[in-house]
């Protein structure tokens, strides 16, 4: 066999990845609560600033302790980093742990027997929560750049979240656009990633929509001769 088969990973690492998914996707929604009420809170809000602070500090703290768990318990050292990529993305930048719905899935789960949703159902559910997150986030790191920049067209919330939906949608009228360099980083990020999740959504109900009338077809007596 050969040298370069990977590695299964650790049962005590999948373990704890099972057990601890649901409670950092809880705590993943608050960080994104703290971020929200630090960038859209008014500066004079001392006590709300400094506990929307406090909550980012606490829960991506709680995100580097997961990580070096993962670390210690895959065995991989600084292969980790390399071999789970997306965590090590999310662990830089926790606004976008939404990505990771499809691991929350799975660790919910594999505590049931079945799913309860069919496949075409789960993939138009992930991607409509992904977006919908990632879109959230998006317009909130957008409009902590953009508000105050010179010649900025995104000047409130609302432009933020119009802009986003309009990326996302692959729509792009043009009428509010970053113009600062991070602004236009997440707006090319969110740019692939609305393509992703349009791709994976019309895929799948188009899949859906051949399975039914292929039902449908096969329910069909025959025609007479």
């Amino acid at each position: 066999m050969s040298d370069r088969t990977p590695a299964r990973p650790s049962p005590t690492l999948t373990h704890w990845e099972q057990r601890t998914e649901v409670p950092l996707f809880a705590a993943s929604l608050l960080f994104l609560l703290g971020y929200a009420v630090r960038v859209l809170g008014p500066h004079d809000a001392d006590p709300w600033h400094d506990i929307s602070l406090a909550l980012v500090a606490a829960t991506w703290l709680l995100f580097v302790v997961d990580y070096a768990v993962r670390i210690r318990l895959s065995g991989l050292g600084h292969r980790f980093v390399r071999t789970h990529w997306l965590d090590t993305l999310v662990l830089l930048l926790p606004l976008l742990r939404p990505l990771r719905l499809v691991k929350v899935y799975s660790a919910i789960q594999q505590r049931r027997d079945e799913p309860r949703l069919s496949l075409y159902a789960r993939v138009m559910s992930y991607a409509g929560l992904t977006a919908l997150l990632l879109g959230f986030s998006a317009a909130l790191a957008v409009y902590h750049q953009e508000h105050d920049a010179p010649g900025a067209s995104i000047r409130t919330f609302g432009d933020a979240v119009w802009w986003a939906c309009a990326t996302l949608t692959t729509v792009g009228y043009g009428d509010a656009v970053p113009v600062t360099p991070w602004g236009r980083v997440v707006a090319a990020f969110l740019m692939a990633c609305g393509l992703a999740l349009l791709g994976a959504v019309t895929g799948s109900f188009s899949s859906w929509l051949i399975q039914v009338f292929r039902r449908e077809d096969e329910k069909r007596p025959p025609a007479s001769g």
